[in-house]
C-alpha cells in the first residue's frame, strides 16, 4: 500500500494586481518583450536549468512557449497572446506590450478596476470603428495590380526579426521570394470556390541567403544518385507515377490488424517478397516512371524497379503527402494485396534534377496548372535558418490575410501614435456623452483615456532601443525617432522621415515628446500622392485582432478578484 499524505489546501491570492510579486513579474515580462520589439530588437537566449536545447529568438511565437512560469496570472496573458499568434501569425509582441502597458497604466492612475474596464472597452470600440472606416488616416489600400505593396508588407514582417541577421539586399530578396511563392499558391483560373495551394519549404544550411529561390512544383529529396542519368531524359506531358501510403518494407507488422495464421514450413518472408515483386511487375507493365512511398520500400523491390528504369523515392513522410497528391492527382495506395487501380496513378509533366549544396532534389512539374510551389531557403547557420523559416511561414500567412481584407496599416509606430491622437481628440469632443454612457466622473474618464493613449504610445516607443527619444508630429500624428547623439537644436535636420516613411520633416513642422502635454488635435489626412509610398506596413487583419486581444486580455486581468491555485 502506498504511503498516504495529507492533501495541502489550495493557495488563494486576493486582488492579484495588488500583489508585489505578481506586479514585479508582470513588469519583468513587459520589459523582456519590449526589448525584443522591432527591427533593432534585442535577441533572447532561453534555456532551462538542466540543459537542453538553447533557443535564440526575438519572435513571440518562439519566445513565449520557451518561457515557463509557475504564476497562473502570467500564463493567462501568455496563453491569450499565443492564441492570437496561432491564428494570425503576426503582431504578437504588439498585443503583449499593449496589454501589459494597459494594466500598468490602470494601476498607476488609481482608477477603480471596473471603471478602467468600461473606459478601455469604449475606446476599443472607437479604435475599431475608425480603423474599419473609409476615412481612416493610417490605413492604405493594397494594389494587387502591382507587387510593390505586397513586397513592402512582406519586407516589414521579415525585417522585424533581427535573429535572421539579414542584410538589406538579403531582406529584399527574401521578401520578393515570399511574395512570388504566395502568388504561385493563388489559382489563376479555378471556377467556383477557390482553394489556395501550398508552399513547401526546404532548408539548406551553410549557403548564402541570396542563393534562396522559389520553384513552381515540388522538390523531393533524392538519395538515389544512381538514377540521375535516367532522370535527365524524362520529359513528357504525362509521366505516370504511383504513391503508396502503406509500408512496402515487407514486415508482418505492416500487414494490418487482425490474427495471422501461419502454416508449418511456410516461409512468410518469401511470400511477402513475392507479393511485393508482383506489385513491381504491374507497375513496370503500366509504364510507371516514378514510384514514391511514404514509408520504407524493401531493398529487393527497389532494385527491381530501378533495373527497369523507374525512379524510386522512399520515406517521403506525411507532410509531403498532401502537396504531392494535389500536384499529381495521385490517390495514395494503402495496401499491397490488390492490383493498383488505373485511377490511382498520378501524372507529372517532366522531372528534373536540382542541386543545392549537399542536397540533390527531384523537381516535379505539374501536368497542368497547380498552386503548389517549393521555397528553397539558404542561410549561414542553423539558428538563423530556423528563424528565417519561421518568419517566411508567418509572412505567407500575413499575405494570405490580404485576400480577405486588401488593406494594411502604417508601420513604424505611426498607426499607434495616430490612433492615440485621434482618441484624445474624439474623447474630448464627446466627453459629456461618454461620461453619461459609462457612468463615471469626467476625471475618471479622462484618466482612462490618457492611460489608453499612453499605452498605445508605449508600443511605438518600444521600437527605440538605442537610447533615442520618441516624438509625434502635431500635424499628422506620426511617430518619429530622435537619435540620442543628435542635439535638440538640429532636430529638424536629423529626423529625416517618420516611422512609416510617408512624411518628411520640414522646418515649419512641430513635434512633441511622448508623455508630454500638448494641445489635442485632429490628425490631418495625408496628401494622395501616388509617387510617395510607405516604407513600412503592418497587416491590417492581424493588427486589428491584436488590438482587440490586448484590450480584452488587459480587461480580463483587471477583473480578476482571486487566484486559486492547487499546490498538490
Amino acid at each position: 500500500m502506498s504511503r498516504l499524505s495529507k492533501k495541502s489546501p489550495s493557495l488563494c491570492t486576493d486582488l492579484p494586481l495588488d500583489n508585489a510579486d505578481i506586479c514585479k513579474k508582470l513588469d519583468l515580462l513587459r520589459q523582456l518583450l519590449r526589448s525584443c520589439f522591432g527591427p533593432t530588437g534585442r535577441l533572447k537566449q532561453v534555456h532551462n536549468n538542466i540543459g537542453g536545447h538553447v533557443v535564440t529568438t526575438s519572435t513571440s511565437s518562439v519566445l513565449l512557449p520557451a518561457i515557463s512560469s509557475s504564476q497562473p496570472f502570467i500564463n493567462l496573458i501568455k496563453t491569450s497572446i499565443l492564441n492570437h499568434v496561432s491564428r494570425f501569425s503576426d503582431c504578437g509582441l504588439f498585443a503583449a506590450i499593449l496589454c501589459l502597458s494597459l494594466i500598468e497604466q490602470a494601476k498607476q492612475s488609481g482608477l477603480r478596476g471596473n471603471v478602467a474596464i468600461r473606459v478601455n472597452k469604449h475606446l476599443l470600440g472607437l479604435c475599431t470603428s475608425y480603423l474599419q472606416g473609409e476615412d481612416c488616416g493610417c490605413k492604405v489600400k493594397l494594389d494587387f495590380c502591382s507587387s510593390q505593396s505586397l513586397i513592402t508588407l512582406a519586407r516589414s514582417v521579415i525585417s522585424s526579426k533581427p535573429t535572421c541577421v539579414l542584410t538589406e539586399p538579403e531582406t529584399l530578396h527574401i521578401s520578393r521570394l515570399a511574395v512570388q511563392a504566395f502568388l504561385l499558391t493563388v489559382p489563376c483560373s479555378s471556377p467556383g470556390i477557390v482553394s489556395l495551394g501550398k508552399i513547401v519549404t526546404v532548408s539548406v544550411e551553410g549557403h548564402g541567403v541570396l542563393n534562396s529561390a522559389v520553384f513552381p512544383g515540388l522538390l523531393l529529396d533524392m538519395p538515389d544518385v544512381f538514377t540521375i542519368d535516367k532522370v535527365e531524359n524524362l520529359s513528357s506531358d504525362a509521366l505516370l507515377m504511383v504513391l503508396f501510403s502503406a509500408s512496402l518494407a515487407g514486415d508482418l507488422s505492416e500487414l494490418g490488424d487482425g490474427i495471422i495464421e501461419l502454416h508449418p514450413g511456410v516461409d512468410t518472408d518469401s511470400q511477402i517478397l513475392d507479393q511485393l515483386l508482383e506489385l513491381g511487375k504491374q507497375v513496370v507493365k503500366d509504364e510507371v516512371k516514378l514510384f514514391v512511398c511514404q514509408k520504407v520500400i524493401h531493398p529487393v523491390l527497389q532494385q527491381y524497379l530501378r533495373s527497369h528504369g523507374i525512379i524510386v523515392i522512399e520515406r517521403l513522410g506525411i507532410t509531403l503527402m498532401e502537396p504531392l497528391t494535389q500536384l499529381t492527382g495521385a490517390q495514395p495506395v494503402a495496401t499491397l494485396h490488390t492490383t493498383i487501380p488505373a485511377k490511382a496513378y498520378g501524372r507529372v509533366r517532366d522531372l528534373r534534377i536540382r542541386t543545392f549544396g549537399s542536397k540533390t532534389m527531384l523537381h516535379l512539374h505539374p501536368p497542368g496548372e497547380c498552386a503548389i510551389c517549393t521555397m528553397i531557403l539558404c542561410h549561414r547557420n542553423e539558428t538563423m535558418l530556423s528563424e528565417l523559416k519561421v518568419v517566411c511561414q508567418k509572412t505567407e500567412h500575413v499575405l494570405r490575410l490580404t485576400l480577405r481584407e486588401p488593406s494594411a496599416l502604417l508601420g513604424g509606430g505611426c498607426t499607434e501614435t495616430h490612433l492615440a491622437a485621434y482618441i484624445r481628440h474624439k474623447s474630448m469632443k464627446e466627453i459629456p456623452e461618454t461620461v453619461s454612457a459609462l457612468g463615471c466622473s469626467q476625471t475618471e474618464c479622462l484618466l482612462g483615456v490618457e492611460g489608453f493613449c499612453r499605452s498605445l504610445e508605449a508600443v511605438a516607443a518600444a521600437l527605440e532601443h538605442d537610447g533615442g527619444s520618441s516624438l509625434m508630429d502635431l500635424t499628422h500624428a506620426h511617430h518619429w525617432s530622435h537619435p540620442a547623439d543628435v542635439l535638440t537644436a538640429h532636430m529638424g535636420d536629423s529626423l529625416g522621415s517618420c516611422g512609416c516613411g510617408l512624411v518628411e520633416s520640414s522646418p515649419n513642422q512641430k513635434w512633441t515628446y511622448f508623455n508630454s502635454k500638448y494641445p489635442q488635435f485632429s490628425p490631418a489626412p495625408l496628401s494622395e500622392d501616388a509617387s510617395v509610398q510607405p516604407h513600412v506596413l503592418d497587416s491590417f487583419t492581424a493588427k486589428l485582432n491584436a488590438l482587440q486581444v490586448a484590450v480584452e486580455t488587459a480587461n480580463l486581468a483587471l477583473d480578476v478578484r482571486y487566484l486559486i491555485q492547487d499546490v498538490n
